[in-house]
């Protein structure tokens, strides 16, 4: 196989001939925040993250095609943690869609009043519920760079009118399904991030990399929720706040996490697994 990219959790191979294989996409236990990579690993992140997004991906194909082929037919040192993927031209949008105000969409609005140029009632406040999901979404950065704001304009101005409004529609209709399906288990969908591509023979638009996990979206539990302050998180967001605490400008290099973050997070992560898909990791 052939490394064709390394990005900030994912790496991508090539499996087969440059004109025809198929491709190998392995989670790794990497994690970032603020788009750098931190130097410690999370003990089965990887898997967590391959799992609950094929459980997704089964429960999302009446909404929209995905580009996985096999969750099984990997090589057998990436068993768990990689799929076997059709290959696809990548869209150059970060999909987001957000029905809570939380993380960088509330530095937003706390700004100027808007989301991505969607303007939102004044008053709202952290963990706010807003009226209606609403679409958010942002440039792809290459590691160790930010991703900016995009507004609607913008999205129609990189892949055409037709092809944005499909991105808006498709992101809000894959937000619903899992922010229900979530809720049917206790947690709430603040907000997911989404990549979708087109296959090149067909010019479908097909959901691509990872959904509804604990690193494309922000999880809540339902019971605790409370506008007004930081919600308990089943996801990143712990290793977010931790490292709010330290001297760091959050750029590279990241700072190591201590063991005890390395556990409390990891633990996080199986959780949002079992509740959302009620199996026992």
């Amino acid at each position: 196989m052939k490394l064709l990219h390394s990005g900030k959790v994912r790496d991508v191979y090539l499996d087969g001939p440059e004109d025809g294989g198929d491709l190998i996409l392995v989670a790794s236990d990497r994690i970032s925040i603020y788009d750098v990579v931190l130097p410690t690993a999370i003990q089965d992140k990887g898997a967590v993250l391959t799992r609950l997004s094929v459980w997704w991906f089964e429960r999302l194909a009446d909404i929209v095609a995905h580009h996985v082929i096999s969750a099984t037919d990997v090589p057998a040192e990436f068993a768990g943690r990689a799929v076997r993927c059709r290959r696809l031209e990548m869209l150059p949008v970060e999909c987001i869609a957000r029905g809570y105000l939380a993380g960088l969409g509330l530095e937003e609005y706390e700004k100027q009043g808007t989301v991505s140029g969607v303007a939102l009632p004044p008053g709202l406040v952290e963990g706010s519920k807003l009226l209606e999901p609403i679409f958010t979404p942002t440039t792809k950065a290459p590691v160790g760079e930010h991703d900016e704001f995009m507004t609607f304009d913008d999205v129609v101005a990189a892949v055409g009118a037709d092809t944005a409004a499909r991105l808006r529609e498709l992101t809000l209709a894959v937000y619903t399904r899992g922010a229900e399906t979530a809720a049917r288990n206790g947690i709430l969908v603040a907000d997911t991030k989404l990549e979708f591509g087109r296959d090149p023979a067909t010019g479908e638009i097909v959901l691509a990399d990872e959904v509804l996990t604990p690193d494309s979206s922000r999880f809540w539990p339902a019971d605790s929720w409370e506008p007004g302050r930081p919600q308990f998180s089943f996801d990143k967001q712990f290793v977010r706040e931790w490292s709010r605490t330290l001297d760091w400008d959050r750029t590279p290099p990241g700072p190591e996490i201590p063991a005890d973050v390395v556990a409390a997070t990891r633990a996080r992560y199986v959780e949002a697994y079992e509740r959302i898909t009620g199996e026992e990791w």
